[in-house]
């Protein structure tokens, strides 16, 4: 709508923009008793009445017959605004969310309603995290059909996975929404806060689920939407009081680079989404634009001693300023007097030199003491004390579905574990060796993607080693053309795991698994459910199962 700023009478127009954020250099008007902010950049005109939360100014509004208020801003005349950031505005605002029940969507959703939006949208599939949305009062329908798009929708968010042939986004599309991807939305809440995005190839949920935990304990009170249910926060998604916002920044489809935060880690970089990016140097690359997206002043948290990492630090060190992290003493952050007690580590942290302190870690895995050393410089440059931030890392537990235990039955122990990438499945099962010393590890592995498993079939075959006997149900179907489901399969992967010296088998369908575990599983085994698709369920069927037995 075009407007005559300098002619007009009083005009009222009933639009709520979604985020009282970034405003950049606008200028005001004053038309009636409505005030109105222009912007060049984006040509766009927008009534301010009332900011509903508190905006935090970086600099002072200090023209003449310019007056700030706790929850709302009010000019007169023409001026420059200063730069504003503010906390997210969405009440009243409707939301269609598409592929809700993903663990990312639904954290965004909650945070949504949280801030007393309306959230509608779909999913392919009845799940817990539906039902979870739903409680809160979202407006959920199972299927995608273009009926569940409703009139007076102000936004349409989309998962990674929803094609253009989606026909709720066609019809999105036809009546002219807005149309964002997930991370397009998660970058526009960041951009009201001062961001915390943790990348990697590996840890990402474990790594800003731990930093969440140590804010909150803190006192910090930090927003976070993080891949994964946080047991100890009791949810993976809040809406704080506080000026952090923490998030995992997942690189395919390039999403992260919608995100800018103030503090952003690397913590691995190794080849995936090969279904995506042609080789690992694009992937390099990509991480190193997600670097250069810092904010001024900001700082890079990084792994010191992974080689495609080391990349980006000697590539952008003239313009960034980072802090490594690492086992090796030439990092920043580093650990010192490693130890094993009870399957898991104790050690010293040190600080250029400094001893900080001593600290252990209540997950297990050696990979976890570089997740600590993650958190713990994410933190110190966040403001917390060293001593403050090791007091605090022993705390946390994990997180969902990473090595989490389900159950104790006689003498079996029933994990479940979300690995299903080569080097995610080795450090997994060293961890298990590790922490529960089994008599013999029964692995049963559902490969996620067809892509990924053909991408990685030799090093997948090479990755289950510590195992005592691996079971391979069919390939998880997710984000493949139907030509790639011709390409490998389930049975290809467990003779290949054979032909590398391991015991393998396939066997098709849950329930069958379960029948051979409950033939074959004896006193002193560990049972672990391990893949990123459904294969929990083995774990849940096989301890009911066992538990009516005991």
């Amino acid at each position: 709508m075009k407007v005559d700023l300098l002619n007009s009478g009083p005009i009222l127009i009933r639009y709520r923009p979604f985020f009282n954020g970034y405003l950049g250099r606008s200028v005001f008007y004053n038309v009636g008793n409505v005030f109105f902010f222009y912007s060049q950049a984006s040509c766009v005109i927008l009534p301010v009445l009332l900011l509903r939360k508190e905006c935090h100014r970086k600099d002072a509004m200090n023209q003449p017959n310019a007056q700030t208020y706790k929850d709302r801003i009010k000019v007169s005349g023409k001026y420059e605004a200063a730069t504003i950031h503010g906390k997210l505005s969405v009440a009243g605002t409707r939301f269609h969310f598409i592929g809700a029940g993903g663990v990312g969507m639904s954290g965004l959703a909650q945070l949504m309603m949280k801030n007393e939006a309306i959230v509608t949208g779909s999913d392919e599939t009845l799940t817990e995290v539906i039902d979870e949305l739903r409680k809160r009062g979202a407006e959920i329908t199972i299927g995608h059909r273009a009926r569940n798009l409703k009139m007076g929708t102000n936004a349409v968010v989309i998962s990674a996975a929803i094609k253009e042939d989606n026909p709720e986004l066609k019809l999105a599309r036809q009546r002219g929404y807005k149309v964002y991807k997930y991370a397009q939305m998660l970058g526009q809440l960041m951009d009201c806060y001062e961001g915390i995005a943790v990348s990697g190839t590996h840890g990402k949920s474990t790594t800003s689920g731990w930093l969440t935990y140590v804010l909150k304990e803190a006192g910090l009170e930090p927003n976070f939407i993080i891949g994964a249910l946080v047991s100890q926060l009791g949810t993976s998604s809040e809406a704080a009081d506080g000026k952090y916002f923490v998030a995992e920044a997942c690189e395919y489809d390039r999403s992260f680079l919608n995100l800018k935060p103030k503090i952003a880690c690397i913590l691995n970089i190794e080849q995936d989404h090969l279904d995506y990016y042609k080789n690992e140097d694009e992937i390099v690359e990509t991480f190193g634009e997600f670097a250069l997206g810092l904010k001024p002043e900001g700082i890079l948290i990084a792994n010191g001693q992974d080689k495609n990492v080391a990349k980006i630090i000697r590539r952008t060190e003239r313009q960034l300023l980072c802090k490594t992290f690492g086992l090796d003493d030439n990092c920043n952050f580093y650990p010192g007097n490693i130890s094993l007690d009870d399957g898991l580590y104790t050690f010293d942290v040190y600080h250029n030199g400094t001893l900080l302190g001593a600290t252990r870690i209540s997950v297990p895995g050696k990979h976890n003491i570089l997740n600590a050393l993650a958190v713990t410089a994410m933190a110190v440059n966040a403001g917390l004390e060293a001593e403050l931030v090791l007091e605090l890392l022993p705390g946390f537990t994990g997180i969902d579905r990473r090595l989490m235990l389900k159950g104790q039955f006689g003498q079996i122990t029933v994990l479940d574990d979300y690995a299903h990438h080569p080097t995610e499945i080795r450090a997994s099962l060293q961890a298990i060796k590790q922490r529960y010393r089994p008599r013999r590890i029964w692995c049963i592995f559902q490969p996620h993607q067809y892509s990924r498993t053909r991408f990685l079939l030799d090093d997948f075959a090479e990755s289950f080693k510590l195992a005592d006997i691996t079971i391979v149900p069919d390939i998880y179907f997710v984000r493949d053309s139907l030509s790639a489901k011709k390409e490998v399969n389930a049975q290809i992967l467990a003779e290949r795991i054979q032909a590398n010296g391991n015991e393998a088998l396939f066997i098709d369908g849950f329930g069958a698994i379960c029948d051979y575990l409950q033939t074959n599983a004896a006193d002193g085994d560990v049972v672990v459910t391990m893949g990123a698709g459904d294969i929990w369920k083995v774990a849940d069927e096989y301890i009911q199962r066992v538990g009516r037995n005991s």
